[in-house]
């Protein structure tokens, strides 16, 4: 089997699956739990001066009568003693030596993070994580994104945390910016050994229609919140791989945002990533996700004949290039699948009303849809709407087919259409 064995800015772990830090990761319990189900290491929920939270806190984007694809949560830090969350952490690494634990920290004076630092150190972080991406309750008290928006304050309080620590420091960084670069190489000038990304991206989740309030409802108000799940990976991949190619970035990444799945997780690796933290998923599903994602990444390491990790990371990045250095000569046209073809038409009414009307119902009179290919620019529309997997396809083409055989195609279509009466 492959070998899945993490390290991110030197923090090791057995596996690149990483509990983010949120709900999941609120008490000691809950992560050795985490750890019994597989789980590589756990990013602790985010230490600071304990706050009360609010009721209710979590919202969902259901899509289509499907479960949450998009989850929305204005819960903030911590609302246990700082004095309990430190007794846990030192009692995991006791029990669990090998599983990477991270403490997640938010402060405001250089003195906070001093005593909060060697407190986490001393109970036996395996590393630390800044959190300046929180999107909502903390940045209006000048923590969180409000510091993660500023590459100067990022830079400054990064390089405090670095030289107070004895273990490494990663840098949270927010996505409610205009261009992550700037942010990312502060964290390197800070003196961080790595990076985490995506936080969460500062949003409203909906409207109560009937009682006129933003969700999730506290009472008769609301607020925006920090927006997270399989809706914003791609936004993540996207955040991540604009470092990864970064010529002047150099540090290790752990990424973060909507990994539903093992697949996720390789997007995630090949893209940059050195480790994968998850949240929504696992409140959606609880910690035994982690099963079916370690298998599926050993399966596939497997089968592409990738011994470890490095053989993964960044594999992606060479393909990530500028729109102007496509290649403009590169064809493609849709191919259905008349054996696997429901006759649906779902394609066809894609193709004509939001695409190039290129599928055309079949002069033949079956219901498997016609492509001209002569006026198909290959958008993949028609192959993202159809529900068979497999049933049309993309294929590269070096000639196309002359214009006039389709309009003899048109010709006898209109000539079938008027015998039967259709217009």
């Amino acid at each position: 089997m492959a070998d899945l064995r993490s390290n991110t800015g030197g923090i090791r772990s057995p596996n690149p699956f990483w509990l983010a830090s949120a709900p999941p990761t609120n008490s000691g319990d809950q992560i050795m739990r985490a750890f019994d189900a597989g789980w590589g290491g756990a990013v602790w929920k985010t230490l600071g001066s304990p706050i009360q939270n609010v009721s209710s806190r979590f919202g969902a984007l259901n899509f289509r009568g499907t479960r949450a694809v998009g989850f929305n949560n204005i819960e903030l830090i911590t609302d246990r003693p700082l004095e309990v969350n430190f007794r846990e952490i030192a009692e995991v690494k006791r029990r669990y030596p090998d599983n990477a634990v991270i403490v997640s920290l938010m402060v405001e004076t250089e003195e906070e993070w001093r005593d909060i630092i060697k407190r986490s150190v001393d109970a036996g972080a395996d590393g630390l994580e800044l959190n300046f991406g929180c999107p909502h309750g903390m940045c209006e008290r000048g923590m969180g994104s409000a510091v993660g928006q500023e590459p100067k304050v990022n830079e400054r309080i990064t390089s405090w945390a670095v030289g107070y620590s004895t273990v490494p420091v990663l840098v949270k960084l927010t996505p409610n910016v205009s261009d992550i670069l700037p942010h990312g190489r502060a964290a390197q000038r800070g003196g961080a050994h790595g990076v985490s990304l995506i936080n969460t991206i500062k949003s409203i989740i909906g409207v109560d229609i009937d009682r006129f309030v933003l969700e999730p409802r506290v009472g008769e108000l609301s607020t925006n919140g920090g927006y997270c799940g399989a809706a914003v990976k791609p936004i993540a991949l996207h955040m991540l791989a604009q470092l990864a190619r970064d010529r002047e970035f150099q540090l290790p990444i752990s990424g973060i945002g909507g990994v539903s799945n093992w697949r996720d997780a390789v997007e995630f690796l090949l893209l940059g990533s050195s480790s994968v933290q998850v949240c929504t998923e696992v409140m959606l599903r609880g910690y035994r996700v982690v099963e079916d994602m370690i298998e599926g990444l050993n399966t596939y390491m497997d089968d592409k004949g990738i011994a470890n990790l490095d053989g993964l990371i960044g594999k992606a990045i060479p393909s990530y290039s500028e729109w102007g250095n496509l290649d403009l000569n590169y064809d493609t046209v849709a191919k259905i699948n008349p054996s696997s073809c429901i006759g649906c038409q779902l394609c066809m009414v894609a193709c004509m009303d939001g695409a190039h009307q290129c599928i055309h119902p079949n002069p033949d009179g079956t219901r498997v849809p016609f492509v001209d290919e002569s006026e198909c620019v290959g958008c993949n529309l028609c192959q993202i709407v159809c529900p068979v997997p497999g049933c049309i396809t993309l294929e590269e083409v070096n000639e196309r087919l002359p214009p006039a055989s389709w309009n003899q195609h048109v010709d006898s279509g209109a000539t079938l259409r008027a015998k039967k009466g259709v217009h």
